[in-house]
C-alpha cells in the first residue's frame, strides 16, 4: 500500500497543476486604503486640518470630528461592496486579531439601517479575554478595549473594513504591541526634535522610519500536509538533510521558479491594493527560501504593513498550493529566516538624520544622532537581545549562519577613523584653527567616506549601512515593533542625556554650542569604541544563552527605570510581557515535544517495524533455501535488522524520558524556573530523538516512509 507521501509525489509528477494566473490589470495604488486622499473627499477642509493636527500632536479627536470621519469611512467602504468592519489589533500572541461587526442595524421601528458612527470608530469592546496578558487581566476585569489609531489608515481586507487600533485592559494597561510602540515614537520625536533645534530651528518633528526585509520559505502544501510537525509547529522536528542543500549557492539570487513568480505577482497586486509599497523580491540562500522587502515608511505604518503582508502571503499562497513558513529555522542544517529591520530618523522636511549632508553643520548633526544611537544600544544591549529572542530564534542565531549572537555594531574602518579623530579633539573650548580643521578635514569628508564604504560585514548583528542601522537578529515571524519600541526608548534616553550634557557645558562653561557638542561627543566616543566591531567576532558556542536566561533583562531595575521614566511601560506592564514571553517559550517547547513524541511513536516506529518485517521475511526465505549457509548470505540484513531494533528501542525510551521530564517541569509554578527546566532538560531530547529518527529515514525503504522528505519539499517546483 502506497503511503500518502508517495501518492502525492506520484500525482505531482503525473499531472502538473495548472494554477490560475491572473493577468496584470492596472490598479490604482492603495485603492483599498482610506488614506488622506480619500478622507479629503468626505470631510471639510477645516475638519481635515484638525484631523492632521491630532495625528501630529497625538491629541484626542473630538466626537463631532470622529462622527464625520466615520460617516465618510462607511460611505467609502459601502461603495466598494463592504458590509462589515473590524478593529484590527496586535495582541501579545504574536498574530493579528479582529472581531467583525456588520454595518447592519435596526431603527426604533424595526427597519433595517446601516450604522457606523464615531463611537464605533473610536472604541470597541471585543472582550478578547483569552489573549496572553501576563496576569494583568483578572477575572473580574477581563474586558479588553480597542481604540482607533488614526495615524495608520483603515483598509479593506477580504470585504471587511479594517481599522488599526490599540488594545488595552479594563485598567488601561497595554495588552498589545502597538500601544507602547506609539508611545515610544512620540517620546523619540520629542527628544530628537530638541537635538535638531541645535542645528535647524525650523525642524518641528522627527519620525522613526522602518524598512523590513521579510524572509520565508515556500513549500508545496500537499507535501506539507504529510508532516504533522510542519503543520503544528511550523518547522520540521525530524528529517535528514538532502545530499544537496545550499552548498553550491545556486538558488541565491537565481531565476525565480515559475509558480513562485506567479505567486509573487499576485501578492504584489494584493499589496498594491492595500498600500504596501513592495519594492524587492528575490531567491534567498537556502533552497525554497525567498525574501520580499518594501520602500521605507514611517515606522508605525511599516509595522502594520509587515503583519498585514504575512496575512496576505498566507491567503495568496493557498491559491498556488503553497504553504508559507515564517518559522526562523524550519529545516535543519540549512539557513533559517530573519526579518532584517532597518531603522532611521527623518525630519518633517524629509532630511534623513542618519545621512550626512552638504555642510559641516549637517554632518555634525549626523554625527550627533549616529554616535548617540550606538551609545544607546550599547548601554542597553541586553535589553536589545531580550527584544528579539524566542524559542524558534534560538535555533537560528549564531549556529553557523548570520547573525552572530555577540551584539556588536559594524561601522567600517573609515567611520571608525572619523571617531578616532573626534576622540582626539582637545578637551574644552576649541581654537578657531582646530575647529576649522575638524570641520573641513574630518566632518567635511563624511559624505565622501560613506559613498563607497557602506556595510561590508554581512554577519554583524547590527550594521550601519550608509543612512540607517540594520538589526539582523529579529526573527522572521516576529512583530518588529517589539525591537523598535526598545530601540526608540534607549535612543530617546541617550538623546536626553546628550542634550542635558551639552546644555550644561553651554551654561556653566560658557562654551559655544559647537564646542559643547564636540566635547560631549568625544566623551561618548570613548565609551562606545571598545564595543564597535571592525570584523566578525568569533562565536563561542558554549556562551550562547537560551531565551529564558536573556529575558530577565526586560525586568532589570535598569530597564524598569528606562521605561517608567519615559512613560512607555509601567513596571506591571513590563512584568506582564516578561511572563508572556516565558510562557510562550514553555508552550512552544511543550508543543514540539508532544508533536515529536506522537510522530516518533505513530509514524517512525511503526514504519521501522514494517520494514523490519520485510527484512525478517527475506532472511527467513534465505534460510529456507540455503539452510545452514544462509547466515553468511543474510549477514548485511541481520546487521540492518539489529540497527533498526536498536534505534526503535532508543527512540521509544527517549520519548518516555522526554514525557517524564515534561511532566516534572510542569509541576514547577515559577515560570522562569519552568522555562529553564524546559530549556535545559526537555529541549535536548528533541535533537537526540531526531538524530535516531533521521538514521531510520536513511535505512527504511523509501516507499514505506510516510513523511515528505527534505529532498522532496525543498526542490519541488
Amino acid at each position: 500500500m502506497e503511503t500518502l507521501r508517495k501518492q502525492i509525489l506520484k500525482k505531482l509528477s503525473e499531472s502538473p497543476k495548472v494554477f490560475e494566473k491572473r493577468k496584470g490589470v492596472p490598479l490604482e495604488y492603495a485603492s483599498n486604503v482610506f488614506n488622506n486622499k480619500q478622507l479629503q473627499k468626505f470631510i471639510s477642509e477645516k475638519a481635515f486640518d484638525q484631523m492632521q493636527l491630532c495625528i501630529e500632536k497625538g491629541n484626542q479627536i473630538n466626537p463631532l470630528l470622529a462622527d464625520q470621519i466615520a460617516s465618510g469611512m462607511k460611505a467609502w467602504a459601502v461603495s466598494k461592496g463592504v458590509t462589515h468592519y473590524t478593529h484590527w489589533f496586535q495582541p501579545l500572541s504574536g498574530t493579528t486579531a479582529e472581531k467583525h461587526e456588520s454595518f447592519f442595524d435596526l431603527n426604533v421601528l424595526g427597519d433595517q439601517i446601516e450604522k457606523f458612527d464615531g463611537d464605533q470608530l473610536v472604541q470597541q469592546i471585543p472582550n478578547a479575554s483569552s489573549f496572553p496578558s501576563g496576569g494583568i487581566r483578572n477575572t473580574f476585569e477581563a474586558r479588553g478595549y480597542t481604540a482607533w489609531d488614526p495615524s495608520s489608515p483603515a483598509f479593506l481586507f477580504e470585504n471587511t473594513l479594517c481599522i488599526p487600533t490599540i488594545f488595552v485592559s479594563y485598567t488601561g494597561e497595554a495588552l498589545d504591541y502597538k500601544t507602547p510602540f506609539l508611545k515610544s515614537l512620540q517620546k523619540l520625536d520629542d527628544a530628537a526634535t530638541e537635538i535638531c533645534q541645535y542645528f535647524d530651528k525650523n525642524i518641528d518633528k522627527v519620525n522613526a522610519t522602518l524598512g523590513w526585509e521579510q524572509e520565508y520559505f515556500l513549500i508545496d502544501r500537499s507535501l506539507a500536509l504529510t508532516r504533522p510537525d510542519l503543520m503544528i509547529t511550523g518547522r520540521t522536528l525530524l528529517g535528514h538533510a538532502p545530499s544537496k542543500g545550499q552548498e553550491l549557492n545556486d538558488h541565491y539570487f537565481g531565476s525565480i521558479p515559475t509558480r513562485v513568480g506567479d505567486f509573487l505577482s499576485e501578492l504584489e497586486r494584493e499589496c498594491s491594493l492595500v498600500g504596501i509599497p513592495i519594492k524587492t523580491k528575490h531567491n534567498e540562500v537556502a533552497p525554497s527560501q525567498y525574501e520580499i522587502a518594501p520602500v521605507f515608511e514611517n515606522a508605525n505604518l511599516a509595522v502594520d504593513h509587515n503583519i498585514l503582508l504575512m496575512d496576505l502571503m498566507n491567503k495568496v499562497a493557498y491559491k498556488y498550493n503553497f504553504i508559507v513558513l515564517f518559522h526562523e529555522k524550519p529545516f535543519d542544517k540549512i539557513n533559517g529566516s530573519g526579518k532584517h529591520t532597518n531603522w532611521s530618523l527623518n525630519t518633517d522636511s524629509g532630511i534623513n538624520l542618519l545621512s550626512p549632508g552638504k555642510t559641516p553643520m549637517s554632518n555634525l548633526q549626523f554625527l550627533s544622532f549616529f554616535i548617540n544611537t550606538i551609545a544607546g544600544v550599547f548601554n542597553h544591549k541586553d535589553l536589545i537581545k531580550a527584544s528579539t529572542v524566542s524559542s524558534s530564534n534560538d535555533l537560528r542565531i549564531g549556529f553557523n549562519e548570520a547573525p552572530s549572537p555577540n551584539l556588536s555594531i559594524f561601522i567600517g574602518q573609515h567611520l571608525m577613523q572619523v571617531l578616532d579623530d573626534l576622540e582626539n579633539v582637545s578637551k574644552g573650548k576649541l581654537s578657531p584653527e582646530e575647529k576649522t580643521d575638524l570641520k573641513l578635514n574630518v566632518i567635511g569628508k563624511i559624505p565622501e567616506i560613506l559613498l563607497d564604504n557602506t556595510d561590508r560585514n554581512r554577519t554583524a548583528p547590527i550594521a550601519f549601512t550608509g543612512n540607517k542601522f540594520e538589526f539582523r537578529t529579529v526573527g522572521s515571524k516576529s512583530n518588529c515593533s517589539k525591537l523598535i519600541t526598545v530601540l526608540n526608548a534607549i535612543v530617546t534616553e541617550q538623546l536626553v542625556h546628550f542634550k542635558t550634557a551639552v546644555d550644561k557645558l553651554i551654561e556653566t562653561k560658557k562654551m559655544k554650542k559647537d564646542d559643547a557638542i564636540f566635547n560631549v561627543l568625544r566623551e561618548t566616543i570613548s565609551y562606545i569604541k571598545p564595543e564597535l566591531s571592525l570584523e566578525e567576532k568569533k562565536i563561542d558556542q558554549n556562551n550562547l544563552q537560551p531565551t529564558p536566561k536573556i529575558l530577565p533583562s526586560y525586568v532589570s531595575s535598569k530597564s524598569i527605570d528606562l521605561f517608567k521614566n519615559l512613560e512607555i511601560f509601567s513596571e506591571r506592564e513590563l512584568n506582564a510581557r516578561y511572563q508572556v514571553d516565558l510562557e510562550a517559550f514553555i508552550s512552544n517547547i511543550q508543543i514540539e515535544s508532544r508533536t515529536l513524541g506522537d510522530m516518533a511513536r505513530n509514524h517512525v516506529i511503526p514504519t521501522a517495524i514494517r520494514y523490519q518485517n520485510v527484512l525478517i521475511e527475506n532472511i527467513r526465505g534465505l534460510k529456507d533455501i540455503y539452510a545452514n549457509s544462509y547466515h553468511k548470505l543474510a549477514s548485511e540484513q541481520l546487521i540492518i535488522l539489529e540497527q533498526i531494533s536498536k534505534y526503535i528501542e532508543e527512540i521509544n525510551e527517549g520519548v518516555t524520558l522526554m514525557i517524564n521530564a515534561r511532566k516534572k517541569a510542569n509541576t514547577i509554578a515559577d515560570f522562569y524556573k519552568r522555562a529553564i527546566q524546559y530549556s535545559e532538560i526537555v529541549k535536548p531530547f528533541l535533537s537526540d530523538i531526531r538524530y535516531k529518527c533521521d538514521k531510520l529515514e536513511l535505512t527504511v525503504e523509501d516507499n514505506l516512509w510516510p513523511l515528505a522528505k527534505y529532498r522532496e519539499m525543498l526542490f519541488v517546483r
